[in-house]
């Protein structure tokens, strides 16, 4: 049987595999435009496939940019060059990296310029298009920049954000994934670098094909009463819900649309790609084999840690900005507020004080999105189950931050119609017939398939229901996530002068005197300057205060004043115009140590300045945090 089967496929596509063999790189096969979409790259299977234009996706860019519709690539670029130049005081767009097929990867610094330099600033980071379909999370990185821009000047709350923090926004992390998605019936999980996802040593070979050439990549089902597994839900009078039951015990056998092109008995279990840029991260990464057996492995997780350009520039442009203190890596479709840990649970690994930060964030997302769930990765949504290398753990454990990876769109589940404990299928079609038209389902139809003989193909739109929302649905799902990600980033630290205080404590018949300043900083934000983790891994220095010292004007012959150590205090470092550390050298600058400060706390640290010959000095103090941000130049006259 198996011979048979794979024989009578390869007659079916014995053309376009031919064609590959000799052709293996089809990027230079001439085709019309608009006819055909073709993928870079060597693989064993089809290469091309029809261009299509989705109803719900925008094209080409218009004047107005409105979110009850998705948009490509292209108009997605052009909206950010856009944005770049009519706003040239807050927006810097620059390219991070290319792609496999060599897409520019785009990504936008937000903040006032006027106000100071986006890395003098405490910072967020926000990432969508990990996952090539689920779109969604690319909306509403859109979303939030719209939101940003047009509220900037005229909202007194986004103002101000924007003037005092800084956020980085990348909407399309994987270019080729998301535009393969949106011009063609094919879908994928992360970029379309050819894979073997079956051991076979082929790449790519087992695709989906649209054999109803209706755009869509639906499901298959066909009679089969010895092997079935599915009957008809009779509880649905309409007879388009299925139901699983024991094999051999049903009617029908399902699969996703298509034809077992390497003749393996299994359906598209090769199809274009299949790597995941969320299992690709350094933090507990796992190979997709190992020798012994007994060790722990994963799917997707590629050649080695970051071997992804994708991924590898989201830890590059991270490892060099560690000023960024939140991020949100979002996909779709649980949905979920979904958080480190991912291999254990919470309270064994983190440190308590970082981990209550997380359940605050875990409610206010609950409030803002409605989701019901909120959590970490390894109890909350991996049940027990562990992943590897997984973003949010690297957020934390490698880079000391709070990360998310959230995920947008409830697959349609929205009400528990008929009270029985469960949103199922039943529950979707019901929302789908009352709230969208019917549009969600596409009604069986008879189909010959060139294997299986008579089938049916039908089924839930996988693309703009099933793994997002419909387009008229979308507008909810990303502005109430992208208000979560913007109220993450109003709790970000934001430093201030508190108070600069001197006092002459004792004086000295040579005509010297010491003086003690006392410097406070306030931390009008709420998080803390930085997580507990963040200095344990080396992320961040300690914050610090500097004093500088101008000597300008002053008797250069003879010593003007010097620092003061307190045996109780951290030592203060001090750097002299001659390159030693001699008290009677002429210092320039002075620096002490503080510690990290608390949202909503002082910090304060004392200097002692022994003064000479009755002399007055101008000193300037900053102060300086990795995460908390810059402050500059506060001036007073010490005399």
């Amino acid at each position: 049987m198996k011979t048979k089967l794979f024989l009578a496929v390869i007659f079916f596509i014995s053309a376009p595999l031919s064609a590959q063999i000799v052709r293996p790189d089809q990027s230079s096969v001439k085709q019309p435009e608009r006819e055909l979409y073709t993928l870079s790259g060597f693989r064993h299977g089809i290469s091309f496939f029809p261009r299509l234009r989705f109803e719900g996706v925008q094209y080409e860019s218009s004047e107005t940019l409105s979110f009850d519709t998705y948009h490509s690539l292209d108009v997605i670029y052009s909206w950010l060059e856009k944005w770049a130049k009519e706003y040239p005081g807050l927006i810097d767009l620059y390219e991070v990296g290319k792609s496999f097929e060599g897409r520019p990867v785009m990504q936008m610094t937000l903040t006032s310029k006027k106000s100071g330099k986006d890395t003098d600033k405490p910072a967020a980071f926000f990432e969508g298009g990990r996952h090539s379909g689920e779109i969604t999370s690319s909306e509403c990185v859109m979303w939030m920049a719209y939101y940003l821009l047009e509220g900037y000047g005229k909202d007194p709350e986004i103002t101000h954000l924007l003037d005092t923090r800084t956020i980085y926004l990348r909407p399309v992390n994987n270019p080729d994934g998301h535009n393969l998605y949106l011009n063609t019936c094919q879908s994928n999980r992360s970029t379309v670098r050819p894979v073997d996802n079956d051991g076979d040593s082929l790449l790519d070979e087992d695709t989906p094909e649209d054999l109803d050439n209706d755009g869509m990549i639906l499901t298959m089902r066909w009679k089969d009463e010895s092997k079935g597994n599915l009957i008809a839900d009779p509880r649905d009078s309409t007879g388009r819900i299925m139901k699983r039951v024991p094999a051999g015990k049903g009617t029908y056998l399902s699969s996703s649309e298509g034809i077992d092109n390497d003749g393996d008995d299994r359906i598209n279990e090769d199809g274009i790609g299949g790597l995941d840029l969320h299992r690709n991260y350094p933090e507990n990464w796992r190979p997709q084999h190992e020798a012994t057996g007994r060790g722990f492995t994963q799917g997707g997780a590629g050649e080695f840690p970051l071997s992804e350009i994708e991924t590898r520039t989201v830890v590059e442009f991270l490892l060099t900005h560690p000023n960024i203190s939140v991020v949100n890596s979002m996909d779709t479709s649980v949905p979920m507020h979904l958080r480190p840990p991912s291999t254990s649970p919470s309270e064994e690994r983190m440190y308590p004080e970082d981990l209550a930060w997380y359940k605050i964030f875990d409610d206010i997302g609950k409030k803002i999105t409605g989701y019901e769930r909120a959590g970490d990765v390894y109890n909350d949504y991996g049940r027990g189950n562990p992943l590897f290398g997984h973003g949010p753990d690297f957020g934390y454990w490698y880079y000391g931050a709070i990360w998310y990876g959230d995920e947008l769109w409830n697959g349609a589940r929205y009400r528990d119609y008929n009270n029985d404990g469960e949103t199922d299928q039943l529950d979707i079609i019901r929302w789908d017939d009352e709230e969208n038209d019917g549009a969600g389902f596409i009604e069986w139809k008879p189909v010959k398939h060139p294997v299986l003989g008579d089938i049916e193909i039908g089924g839930f739109n996988p693309k703009f229901f099933s793994q997002n929302p419909p387009p008229k649905h979308l507008e909810p799902w990303v502005r109430n996530e992208g208000l979560f990600n913007i109220e993450m980033v109003k709790y970000l630290p934001e430093l201030e002068w508190d108070k600069i205080e001197s006092k002459r404590i004792r004086a000295y018949k040579t005509d010297s005197a010491d003086y003690q300043i006392k410097i406070s900083v306030r931390n009008k934000g709420r998080l803390r300057t930085a997580l507990k983790q963040a200095p344990l891994v080396k992320i961040v220095r300690e914050d610090r205060i500097e004093l500088e010292f101008d000597t300008t004007e002053l008797e250069k012959e003879r010593p003007v004043f010097r620092v003061i150590e307190d045996k109780k205090s951290a030592p203060v470092r001090q750097r002299s115009s001659y390159g030693d550390t001699e008290s009677s050298s002429i210092i320039l600058r002075a620096t002490r140590n503080i510690p990290f400060t608390k949202g909503g706390s002082v910090t304060e640290t004392l200097f002692t300045i022994r003064l000479y010959n009755r002399q007055e000095i101008k000193v300037r103090a900053s102060m300086f945090s990795t995460r908390g941000g810059v402050l500059k130049d506060r001036e007073f006259v010490l005399k």
